[in-house]
């Protein structure tokens, strides 16, 4: 059947009282949604087609997923489901009043769809009209809604149950303490008075009395009151709620909260707190410019930053005005509740030629291949959102039309401009304790979360992420002996330190500093911002230089000694990706960011970081570790028979167990980052916090080297697959057989206690014959290759030049990794472009001093 018969529909209407006899057939291919089903009605599975779009969105009656009129005959001849509920939601013209204009605002019966409105469009002069039918594949019988009468009391159930079903995306995390706060029914027609109030940008007080904290502003009169009491005696008197009782204004907004990003607000009629999409407007009648507040230690909010010094302000250009950008490669992303860190790196990732060609090069093939359902597959996710970003489909101008009005009607029908990330980010982040959360994350931390998922499910023979992948030679020298050993291990990020000392503007720093002091004490606004000026040069200085290994245990004393560890690049990547390590830790341990300018190159050269190697006259540490202690039991838990000789600051320890962690994960967190501080051994904590046994008890490995933590969080397989001699024979000692002893140590990341007890659970291997073993030893070696990402040659890596140019940078504003927004900009087609969320435009002024994570791609030799 031709495409356009197929949806032409116009004669295929039935008469009603066929409707029954025709649905019989396929009786048993229609479901009631149960508890626990997920009805997705709100966007395709293959695109990013929805209700509002041109086609509607068809929804399997079966398995209650939705496609786009593009994708509905993939479906069909997949699985020859007939049996689709087309969903189509149209934005009509109200009709004119006696008056002139239009009718009063009614109740809008024919809304029932659990979609977002536009608030952009004038809900004055239109007004959305949802539809639903039945339709019957392959013939295309439409069947209208509600028709209760004619179609069976089934067909009504399943139709009635599917359209009341909530979007599978309202709540992602329902163990989170997080409430999925709602907008607030006032806020859209909120009343404020004109009576002149300003409020200033510090120095509030309650207008009852003398309290300056737990501070509300009413949005409508603009008042100042003070918060609840609360039962250990902090809060307020209670005079807000007070106010609101006297007046019945509903919306306040704590002062001390408010950021560019939002700001937290209560109402008093629904007893709740809720948002506000209009918050912006309703604190610029007051005279509160959002983009400007900015955060003191002191816990007050300021606007008295001068234009285009705040990073809020220079990273978003703020006060210049910016050309949108349309067409392929210039898609916005919704922002889901701070999910800008997943926006920016997609963006970033999907700007690269080796994922376009990995994903929306493939994207036939993708699809057609995809499981049955393809909203758990993280290929067909990952094609579906690299074709949103870059077919140009969702990022439209606006029409040209002589005629205003007719502009008005029609933009909104026609023009789709960017897309929402919903299914994408429930199926990356599921089962991830952060990422399926509604808080803000680190950026970097899900770029390294995202490769990971990209080398589990490999999508044709070459693997995108290869152009990421590089080894670090480590050099590690004890200070006595003078010997040396040489390692290497797989990284994709180059984590740059930030020079703090080496600022150029020490002497504006102190001023600055001093000021700040006398006015926090004063309680004025703070003076003018001096941001460090901090070389680059400095901080690549500072990569290259010795770093000390506490606790460094020397294989050629035979005991503890000083040693001193530096890196060098065993290659270099085809892209390059440069974190600027911003974030540390303040003295309340929570963490804080350093804000820094350096001055990053466009153009990079780091061939003089490349690795030499063994050098001549240098002689190598022994291969021996420290003594291993092999218990009588290896059934009994092994842990206590190493704790006597491990050498732990549990000091540390007990500082991050106090910040909720598991107390045997902060114990390996310190153990395995060499005591060297509670920061770092934080960093270890956020980067294995997925790993099943993040809180069992600590074991020890025969070598006691600390893991790196590029090649730990992606449970790669070390260069040499092979176990070390001596833990084989230790294990063959006790009776087993080598090819079992081999595989239990590649299965544990060669720790010898592990190995023991995961030999004694599965006693069946014990029984199998020596080639069986010899077959899954081969087996294990493939699949482990695999994951390193080549043969028995080692990681597979696209060496070159070491010789870069910049093409984008992704950049944080806030005070620490739990706060605040991310946006990117990308050079294309030479000139730099910015992406935040769904504004994407020309840059005028690109921040690249300010970045957090850069991305450099090699200079053709």
């Amino acid at each position: 059947m031709q495409r356009a018969a197929l949806f032409s529909g116009g004669d295929a209407q039935m008469a009603a009282g066929d409707l029954g006899e025709l649905l019989v057939p396929y009786m048993p291919t229609i479901r009631v949604p149960k508890s626990g089903d997920r009805v997705y009605k709100t966007e395709c599975a293959f695109s990013y087609d929805s209700p509002d779009s041109e086609g509607g969105l068809y929804v399997c009656m079966n398995t209650f997923l939705g496609f786009g009129r593009e994708h509905i005959e993939r479906h069909y001849r997949k699985t020859g489901q007939c049996v689709y509920l087309h969903l189509k939601r149209h934005v009509i013209e109200k009709v004119p009043g006696a008056s002139g204009g239009a009718l009063p605002k009614r109740r809008n019966a024919k809304l029932f769809l659990d979609l977002e409105t536009n608030s952009d469009l004038n809900s004055d002069d239109f007004e959305y009209e949802d539809e639903a039918k039945l339709v019957l594949f392959p013939d295309h019988y439409e069947i209208s809604l509600p028709n209760i009468e004619e179609l069976p009391a089934l067909v009504t159930i399943a139709c009635d149950a599917l359209l009341s079903a909530k979007s599978p995306y309202r709540k992602q995390d329902p163990d989170s303490w997080e409430e999925e706060l709602q907008a607030s029914k006032h806020a859209k027609t909120l009343v404020q008075l004109d009576n002149g109030v300003r409020i200033p940008p510090s120095g509030w007080k309650c207008s009852k009395c003398d309290l300056r904290e737990n501070l509300w502003l009413n949005l409508t009169d603009g008042s100042v009151l003070c918060g609840k009491w609360f039962f250990d005696g902090s809060g307020g008197n209670g005079h807000a709620t007070e106010h609101y009782k006297e007046t019945g204004y509903p919306l306040a907004v704590k002062l001390g909260t408010i950021t560019p990003d939002g700001a937290d607000v209560y109402s008093f009629d629904e007893e709740e707190p809720v948002l506000d999409p209009h918050i912006a407007k309703h604190l610029a009648h007051f005279g509160i410019d959002m983009l400007q507040m900015q955060v003191t230690e002191n816990g007050l909010r300021d606007n008295d930053i001068k234009p285009r010094v705040s990073e809020w302000e220079v990273i978003q250009e703020a006060g210049v005005k910016l050309k949108p950008m349309y067409g392929p490669g210039y898609t916005g992303m919704k922002n889901l509740g701070n999910s800008c860190y997943l926006n920016a790196v997609m963006q970033a990732i999907f700007s690269i030629p080796e994922f376009q060609r990995a994903y929306v090069g493939s994207l036939p093939r993708i699809f057609d291949y995809s499981p049955l359902d393809p909203t758990q597959d993280f290929n067909t996710q990952m094609a579906k959102l690299g074709h949103g970003l870059l077919s140009g489909q969702y990022s439209k101008p606006p029409m040209k039309s002589e005629l205003i009005e007719q502009v008005m009607k029609e933009e909104h029908k026609l023009q789709h401009n960017g897309i929402s990330p919903q299914m994408f980010k429930a199926f990356i982040s599921k089962g991830h304790p952060e990422f399926s959360s509604n808080r803000q994350q680190d950026a970097q931390e899900f770029f390294l979360h995202l490769i990971n998922l990209v080398e589990r499910n490999p999508v044709g023979s070459e693997n995108p992420s290869d152009v990421f992948r590089f080894l670090v030679e480590e050099r590690t020298q004890c200070c006595q002996s003078r010997k040396v050993r040489y390692t290497e291990r797989v990284d994709y990020i180059m984590q740059l330190p930030v020079a703090m000392e080496a600022a150029t503007n020490k002497d504006e720093l102190i001023a600055y500093e001093l000021k700040r002091q006398e006015a926090e004490a004063a309680r004025r606004p703070p003076p003018e911002l001096v941001r460090a000026k901090i070389p680059f040069s400095a901080c690549l200085q500072a990569f290259s230089e010795p770093n000390n290994v506490e606790d460094f245990w020397s294989s050629a004393l035979q005991a503890k000694s000083a040693g001193v560890k530096t890196s060098r690049f065993a290659s270099f990547p085809e892209y390059l990706v440069v974190q600027i390590k911003k974030f540390t830790f303040g003295l309340d341990w929570i963490p804080k960011k350093l804000d820094v300018s350096i001055d990053m190159p466009d153009f990079l050269d780091i061939n003089h970081l490349r690795a030499r190697g063994l050098q001549p006259g240098e002689e190598e540490l022994p291969d021996i570790g420290p003594p291993v202690i092999i218990p009588n039991d290896p059934k009994d838990h092994m842990t206590n028979h190493f704790m006597e000789s491990l050498d732990i600051d549990e000091s540390s320890v007990m500082q991050l167990a106090e910040m909720g962690f598991p107390l045997e994960a902060c114990r390996k967190a310190v153990y395995y980052t060499g005591n060297l501080s509670a920061e770092v051994a934080f960093n270890w904590i956020i980067a294995h916090m997925e790993e099943p046994d993040f809180a069992e008890p600590l074991v020890i490995s025969a070598f006691g080297e600390v893991a790196s933590s590029g090649a730990a969080v992606f449970g790669a397989v070390g260069l040499d697959n092979q176990p070390p001699e001596e833990m084989v024979a230790i294990i063959i000692s006790m009776g087993f057989q080598r090819n079992l002893a081999i595989r239990a140590l590649k299965a544990t990341n060669n720790n010898l206690e592990r190995a023991l007890e995961w030999i004694f659970s599965h006693p069946e291997l014990e029984e199998e014959s020596e080639p069986a073993l010899d077959m899954m030893d081969t087996e294990n070696n493939v699949n482990a290759n695999i994951l390193a990402g080549t043969g028995s040659e080692g990681p597979r890596i696209k060496d070159g030049s070491g010789r870069y140019e910049l093409f984008g940078f992704i950049s944080h504003m806030g005070t620490s990794t739990m706060s605040g927004h991310y946006v990117c900009h990308l050079k294309k087609e030479g000139r730099w472009v910015i992406y935040n969320d769904l504004r994407v435009c020309a840059s005028e002024r690109p921040p690249k001093d300010l970045g957090y994570i850069y991305f450099y791609h090699r200079i053709p030799s």
